[in-house]
């Protein structure tokens, strides 16, 4: 188990290096061990625009690809309103700030009066 979990962790890290990179805004990163069988983590991010949100997908898509050898599921890209990228161990979602204020996904998953970490 400790070898997927170290893969798990680099991904998640090159996730928010990547995300970091392209000048993504209000960065959370969330848990899910013990909360969910989908994955081991969840990233939410926020771009300033459209045509931002869909660039910040596409570069992250690219650098795991190259980077771990394997291609992730993309939802939304061309709508450019929120991103959904499933690597598998780590979930991204990438929104522009008004579509994430309606979904308010954080709120969901974190638990009531809790903080996640935010970089």
């Amino acid at each position: 188990m400790a070898h997927s979990q170290s893969i798990s962790d680099k991904l998640l890290e090159r996730i928010l290096s990547s995300l970091s990179d392209d000048k993504a805004e209000d960065v959370v990163q969330i848990n899910l061990q013990g909360k969910s069988s989908v994955a081991d983590h969840m990233v939410i991010a926020s771009g300033r625009s459209t045509r931002q949100v869909s660039a910040m997908a596409e570069k992250l898509t690219d650098r795991i690809k190259q980077e771990f050898g394997f291609t992730s599921k993309v939802e939304g890209k061309d709508t450019g309103d929120w991103v959904l990228i499933d690597t598998g161990d780590v979930i991204v979602h990438i929104f522009r700030p008004e579509v994430r204020d309606f979904y308010q996904l954080e709120k969901m998953w974190l638990p009531q009066g809790g903080s996640a970490s935010a970089n």
